[in-house]
Order: structure tokens, then C-alpha cells, then sequence
């Protein structure tokens, strides 16, 4: 009798133990995402600067050009968001299209993403 409660005893710690380190991941997810997001908002932010009205195409070129630069900045942290939770993986592989597809065409995208990883329930 007193190995079957050793056993669950040990079933038991084992079963939290791994909840537990389970959750930090996800909360590692979350704030790598977040960490992301932060060079998202930067860019999004030179982003619509740059379609400000009036402004000379050279500077429009300009600060459509360094807000691809910012945003590729997110993407070490985009990364590790997605190897530790898979489900952060659309965050990544937004921002990465960044060097291909005009950002003007991802904004709509980039935005929801982040306003999940800022909201108090972050899960995509």
C-alpha cells in the first residue's frame, strides 16, 4: 500500500511539475511576442508617416524603407515566441513577409496579431 502512494505521490509531482514548466513556456511565448510587437508598433507608426500628405518622395521612400528596417528587428523575438509555443509561428511569418510584400499590405494583419499579444488574454 505504501508504494501505491509513493507512486501516485510521485505521479502527482510529476504531473504539476510539468503544467508548470509548460505554463512558463507559454508565458515566455507571450512575452517574446510581446517584445516583438514593440518593433511592430515602431514600424507601423514610420509606416503611416511615411503616407503622410505633402511629403516628398524621397522622404516617403525613406521612412518606408526604415520601417521594414524596425520591423525585421522583431523578428529574433517573433522566433523565440514561435519555438516556444508553434501558435505565435502567423506573428513570425507576417513580419518576415515584410521583405517581399509592401507593409502597407500587412498593417491590418500585424495590428490584430499584436493587439492579441498586448491583450490579457494573448492566445491565438
Amino acid at each position: 500500500m505504501a508504494r501505491l502512494g509513493r507512486a501516485a505521490l510521485l505521479a502527482v509531482t510529476l504531473l504539476t511539475a510539468a503544467l508548470g514548466l509548460s505554463a512558463c513556456g507559454t508565458g515566455g511565448a507571450v512575452a517574446d511576442a510581446r517584445a516583438s510587437c514593440v518593433y511592430v508598433h515602431r514600424a507601423l507608426a514610420l509606416e503611416a508617416r511615411s503616407r503622410a500628405p505633402g511629403l516628398p518622395k524621397a522622404r516617403r521612400a525613406y521612412l518606408a524603407s526604415w520601417a521594414v528596417a524596425v520591423l525585421l528587428k522583431g523578428t529574433p523575438a517573433a522566433a523565440q515566441a514561435t519555438s516556444a509555443d508553434g501558435s505565435w509561428n502567423p506573428l513570425m511569418t507576417t513580419i518576415n513577409e515584410a521583405e517581399r510584400v509592401p507593409l502597407a499590405n500587412l498593417v491590418a494583419t500585424l495590428t490584430r496579431m499584436c493587439a492579441i499579444a498586448d491583450s490579457s488574454t494573448p492566445y491565438l
